[in-house]
């Protein structure tokens, strides 16, 4: 059974698991009781009725403590897996899994709303939420695909199926600060594929107009009123080969720097 005693002494395992460090768990567990205190009253009962007896009464339940209740939500969000392995990973059964991971994900979005990590989903609203700076923000925008069960409606598999990634996936768009690495937006989901220029076209993202935004090749003729953007330049393959002699990398990065072919800042990388 995984349990947070044992697995605070792996911290690979911790983050491998979690999507979180030993001390970011610790922080978002000193908010997690009040969140869910807040959502769920001791005086009443989970339906919402008042409580007869006293907290504490009938059968013990699984997690008693709240480190134990958030390690389970946040293995599940990380992983994604299906019900029944998360019933063998706690030692609970499939309805069991069913019933936590419905009570506790309200909680885990209110103790990241409190803490003011979540990222705007608003895009119209997203210049707003975003507070002033002395100097101009760095941002990067990209899409991001994860997989997702191949559908078993025909129409469905070929709208969810990414020629990029080779399975069906669902796809997001991102906008991230590249010095602190938070992920300030995230978009609407759609479909792994459709484009990701199509979908900020679609849902345009009112940013701040004095930051500098850096996109990859998905994002070519996208131009927000912002103060630049900054798109990298891959060099011919043929260039390459005559230089190197190799053919074992296809681009690099141009050694001039100008709005058009800007490298990406070095403190981050988003993988799409």
């Amino acid at each position: 059974m995984v349990t947070y005693d044992a697995l605070q002494n792996d911290r690979r395992r911790f983050l491998a698991l979690t999507g979180l460090t030993l001390s970011e768990f610790r922080l978002l567990l000193g908010v997690f009781p009040g969140a869910y205190h807040q959502l769920y009253p001791a005086d009443y009962t989970t339906e919402g009725q008042p409580r007869q007896r006293s907290v504490g009464g009938g059968r013990t339940g699984r997690f008693q403590r709240p480190e134990d209740k958030l390690l389970f939500i946040l293995v599940y969000v990380k992983t994604y897996p299906v019900q029944v392995v998360m019933g063998e990973l706690f030692e609970l059964s499939q309805p069991q899994v069913n019933y936590w991971i419905h009570h506790l994900l309200p909680v885990l979005r209110e103790a990241l709303e409190q803490l003011g990590v979540r990222p705007e989903r608003n895009p119209r609203r997203f210049a707003q939420t975003q507070p002033a700076s002395p100097e101009e923000p760095r941002l990067i925008i990209d899409g991001t695909e994860r997989r997702r069960q191949r559908p078993k409606n025909p129409e469905k598999q070929a709208l969810h199926y990414s020629g990029k990634k080779k399975t069906h996936t669902d796809k997001n768009v991102l906008v991230v600060n590249a010095s602190s690495r938070r992920v300030l937006y995230l978009g609407t989901t759609h479909a792994g594929s459709r484009h990701e220029k199509k979908i900020v076209d679609q849902e345009p993202i009112a940013f701040p107009p004095d930051v500098t935004l850096y996109k990859d090749a998905g994002f070519q003729g996208y131009e927000p009123p912002v103060a630049r953007t900054c798109q990298a330049k891959k060099k011919r393959r043929s260039a390459i080969r005559s230089r190197s002699g190799t053919s074992g990398a296809i681009g690099s990065w141009p050694k001039s720097a100008s709005a058009s072919n800007m490298p990406w800042p070095e403190s981050r990388e988003v993988g799409s």
